[in-house]
């Protein structure tokens, strides 16, 4: 696998940075290469959060990326920050609850994930970001949902919060299966 690396955003509070962690850790535990980047501050307080993660067969030479391979946005500020610098052929995935649509600028694959929605169906919305993160593993294929669990599994066990998994590895199926069954999925 060539560098691909992939920005998360959304607002403070939504697992953005998580998100970015559990892609460097699951390509980690799969034996590539990576970095994660993360990015807060007053963000934490309800504005912007991003992370960059990058996973690669070959040495990174930065974890700084300017156009990513993918982004998986979870409001449209974050559509409207990331969207435009995403590299032709690449993947945005974004949270359609919140957001209606989305026109590229380019040739990217636009899919819309209701991840609001489905973490609702769960019964949990603290985990809107790992049905966006199971819509990004279907729609980019770069980590399958089985390394994305493993990753989410031991980040979560390393830090003391053990009692979340079964309820996220749901969330990563149900946002895998959207994609999968093309609910809202559409390429652009």
């Amino acid at each position: 696998m060539n560098q691909y690396s992939t920005i998360v955003s959304g607002f403070g509070g939504q697992g953005v940075i998580l998100t970015g962690k559990i892609i460097a850790r699951s390509g980690m535990e799969e034996g590539l290469e990576v970095t994660w980047l993360p990015s807060y501050g007053p963000e934490m307080r309800g504005g912007t959060a991003n992370c960059t993660a990058i996973i690669s067969s070959k040495l990174i030479g930065s974890p700084v990326v300017k156009e990513p391979s993918s982004l998986i946005a979870f409001n449209e500020p974050s559509l409207d920050k990331f969207g435009p610098n995403v590299q032709e052929d690449g993947v945005i995935v974004f949270n359609s609850s919140l957001v209606d649509n989305y026109s590229p600028s380019g040739s990217q694959k636009v899919v819309p994930v209701p991840v609001n929605d489905l973490a609702r169906d769960l019964g949990n919305q603290k985990v809107i970001n790992m049905v966006g993160l199971g819509g990004w593993s279907r729609a980019t294929g770069k980590l399958s949902l089985e390394a994305l669990k493993r990753g989410m599994k031991l980040t979560l066990e390393e830090s003391g919060k053990k009692r979340f998994v079964e309820i996220n590895e749901r969330a990563l199926e149900k946002g895998y299966e959207a994609v999968d069954q093309g609910v809202e999925t559409a390429s652009v």
